[in-house]
């Protein structure tokens, strides 16, 4: 039971869930009021009645610390402010991407073209790319061509790309990735 217990209150800690008027469970707290200044430590029931008088909530905004900080504010106000500065920041964010290119060592030149703005583009939105080579059957004996293929993907995307992991052999395939600048 006391595992049980100690994954509930983890699992409020990690989702940031603050405790509120009667749920603080604390005698005291360092008390901070609604203009933002220091009352210094309160008993926890004048706290809350000080809270109810201004017709605001007592949050506990720390509760590791000894003795716990609690604020007084309005608990709906700030759990819309809160929301608002994660989606603002969930807006802000870009999840980067591994993208992939397979080529083959003897690619036609039109083709290699196609793929090589494929890279680019792939690069200019910011996701990373690797680029594979595939070598089937007697191509293995000449990994020299998918070398040569690799370094003019390399070159053709210098000024947009650095290179994560230079090409080398993973079996029957030689691979390349390349992060955006």
């Amino acid at each position: 039971m006391a595992q049980r217990g100690l994954f509930f209150s983890r699992r409020l800690h990690i989702n940031k869930e603050l405790r509120v008027n009667e749920r603080i469970r604390s005698r005291e707290c360092r008390l901070i009021d609604d203009t933002g200044a220091q009352a210094g430590i309160v008993d926890l029931r004048d706290a809350l009645r000080m809270a109810r008088e201004k017709g605001l909530d007592l949050i506990e905004v720390a509760p590791t610390a000894q003795p716990p900080v609690c604020k007084i504010m309005d608990y709906g106000k700030y759990k819309y402010e809160q929301g608002k500065r994660d989606r603002e920041a969930r807006k802000k964010q870009h999840v980067s991407e591994v993208k992939g290119i397979r080529l083959k060592p003897d690619t036609d030149e039109h083709d290699f073209q196609f793929k090589l703005r494929h890279v680019q583009r792939f690069l200019q939105d910011g996701d990373k790319v690797k680029v594979t080579v595939i070598f089937r059957s007697r191509e293995l004996s000449h990994p020299e061509f998918a070398k040569r293929n690799l370094d003019r993907i390399v070159e053709g995307t210098a000024e947009l790309a650095a290179v994560e992991k230079p090409a080398g052999m993973e079996g029957r395939t030689m691979t390349l990735i390349l992060t955006p600048k």
